[in-house]
């Protein structure tokens, strides 16, 4: 069996959905489990009515979001289907979310993975009226997580107990599933980091021994630069997992950085392919090795440099480093880059406001911190001479790194 995934751009339109439904149609007897993530922006715009559901103005938001969702729908569907009723269901459930829960982490991940629950259920009714026998499943009762919100653990031998049932599915029926969301012990939903939806195609290929991973994008396969910025950029036909697990560690965007280990641990191998054009060749990441890769550059915007200075003249030695690092472990905070001089200890890590806010006053009690925002951070992996020397001479460069192949420098703007 196969498991394709398909993103919110892939899921956006009523044309998008039918196109996408085509691809599933021409694969539908090869034994086929779907993950699909958000319509479109829809995750945005969960997270907005979080926020503005703290003064009580998410109501007009909410609307918008039911409006999005039944037009949809309504053009795929017909005006009387029962996906409806079930849509309308699942939108009283959301806001009964946002009544609960004072955790703000788990009232994020119990309203906002409701994304995934309104696309894959308009999807999946749309593959069964025009002929395609599919069944939606709901992917909580199937990934297993702890209770660590929006960035949860798998539970890998709870899941693949539980993925055993869906094999005699798969026999005769498309299982149209949720990518992002998984549940706790309690029940409760888990979100697996934001973007998780390739994560979670590669969890249920690794559970179930997939033949192959496609996930379906609005990109010809993986480049290495984003073509908006670069338009040289070129496409890599065939990549190492290891390459493609580093790439996305240093915050390329085309894959989920958990995408690759589960994958690569069972020779598992990971396509990317254009939605719009499946006849293009996109790119292969697979167990392989390949002579010359070009430079890989990766921009990470949005980012924080944050320095924490002693207070009393001595030197950063290993006990305030491990100081530093135990906060930063409490208040679930990853470094990007990080470097260290005589007195100061300097890090970079990407802008959430609310915890890098509370994250800086646990740090105040221990060092004189300073920061910036509003920076970003490029990566220049497998540079060469003229890469090296392109990014090397930037202008607001506030830190620089570099090893025998990676080059990272943090610039204003």
């Amino acid at each position: 069996m196969k498991v394709f995934k398909f993103g919110g751009a892939s899921v956006s339109k009523p044309d998008a959905v039918r196109n996408a439904a085509g691809i599933i149609e021409d694969h539908a007897s090869k034994g086929l489990l779907v993950v699909v993530s958000a319509m479109g922006k829809t995750t945005n715009a969960l997270e907005a009515v979080l926020r503005l559901s703290t003064t009580g103005q998410h109501h007009e938001e909410i609307q918008k979001l039911w409006q999005y969702h039944l037009d949809m729908a309504q053009a795929l569907v017909g005006q009387d289907h029962p996906v409806q009723t079930e849509l309308k269901a699942l939108f009283d459930s959301m806001t009964l979310a946002l009544e609960g829960h004072t955790d703000p982490d788990c009232k994020y991940d119990q309203v906002v993975s409701h994304g995934e629950l309104f696309s894959t259920k308009i999807l999946a009714a749309f593959l069964q009226s025009v002929g395609v026998p599919a069944v939606w499943v709901d992917a909580r009762q199937y990934v297993v997580s702890d209770s660590n919100y929006r960035e949860g653990k798998v539970d890998w031998a709870a899941t693949r107990q539980r993925m055993k049932s869906l094999t005699p599915m798969l026999a005769d029926q498309v299982v149209i599933t949720q990518g992002f969301i998984a549940s706790d012990p309690a029940g409760l939903t888990v979100t697996l980091g934001r973007d998780g939806s390739d994560y979670s195609a590669a969890i249920f290929a690794a559970c179930l021994g997939a033949e192959s991973v496609t996930i379906w994008k609005d990109v010809p396969g993986v480049m290495n630069a984003d073509p908006k910025r670069i338009p040289s950029a070129r496409i890599f036909h065939e990549l190492p997992f290891k390459e493609a697990a580093e790439m996305t560690y240093f915050g390329a965007s085309v894959i989920h950085p958990k995408t690759i280990k589960p994958l690569a641990n069972q020779s598992i191998p990971l396509y990317v392919k254009n939605f719009d054009d499946p006849t293009l060749e996109g790119t292969i990441i697979h167990e392989c090795y390949v002579d010359r890769l070009p430079p890989l550059v990766v921009f990470k915007e949005n980012q924080c440099l944050i320095s924490c200075k002693v207070t009393d003249y001595s030197f950063i030695n290993e006990h305030q480093m491990g100081t530093i690092f135990n906060v930063l472990s409490a208040h679930k905070v990853k470094i990007n880059v990080m470097q260290n001089s005589a007195i100061t200890f300097s890090f970079c890590v990407d802008f959430q406001e609310a915890r890098i806010n509370r994250l800086i006053e646990a740090l105040s009690r221990d060092f004189e911190v300073y920061y910036n925002t509003g920076l970003t951070l490029i990566t220049v992996k497998n540079y060469d001479a003229h890469t090296f020397q392109e990014y090397h001479s930037l202008d607001g460069v506030l830190l620089e790194q570099s090893s025998r192949s990676t080059l990272q420098v943090l610039v204003k703007g």
